[in-house]
């Protein structure tokens, strides 16, 4: 095989097609996570009762103790008090608390299978992953530099192409800096 623009793009791109559609998906389901969250979707809302809860009680360990008192077997993440509810946040469950009447519910959740591991590519920090990510990295610049000498003629990127590829630079940078 001739190394040449068109056989490394291409090649380049088929190697990373799974992940570039894995990214991709999984970066829109991130942009939209407060309205649906495949990390952590609701499958079971228990309600309960309790007795009222002074807030000048409320301290870590009584947070930790509420959870278990309501059948919460998880890791403890936080906690926060507002002026008429207890929040408890926990790996896999949320409890919340009315102060005054005592009464609450626990929200349990679950990861969406396949959609909420995609969602993890963004997140992960591991070494390994650092690394390929990395490398993933490279490789998209590569397939973008080796694009813009594929085609030739009128639709050229040097007739044509330099356009678009400054204004897909522009359009972000105006989000960035303008909007945001």
């Amino acid at each position: 095989m001739k190394l040449t623009a068109r056989n490394t793009h291409r090649d380049l791109a088929y190697f990373y097609l799974g992940l570039i559609i894995a990214f991709s998906l999984s970066g829109i389901f991130l942009n939209h996570r407060q309205a649906w969250n495949p990390r952590r979707y609701t499958y079971d809302t228990r309600e309960f009762e309790r007795a009222a809860i002074n807030k000048d009680s409320i301290n870590e360990a009584f947070a930790r103790n509420v959870g278990g008192s309501v059948g919460v077997d998880d890791d403890f993440r936080r906690f926060q008090v507002t002026p008429d509810q207890l929040r408890i946040n926990y790996t896999n469950h949320d409890v919340e608390v009315e102060l005054a009447t005592g009464k609450g519910k626990v929200i349990s959740y679950r990861t969406t299978p396949v959609l909420g591991q995609m969602t993890k590519l963004h997140l992960d920090t591991s070494k390994w992953w650092i690394y390929y990510s990395d490398v993933f990295g490279a490789a998209m610049l590569t397939i973008a530099i080796t694009g813009m000498f594929i085609q030739t003629g009128d639709n050229s990127f040097r007739k044509r192409g330099w356009k678009l590829a400054l204004a897909g630079i522009i359009f972000p940078l105006i989000f960035l800096f303008l909007l945001s």
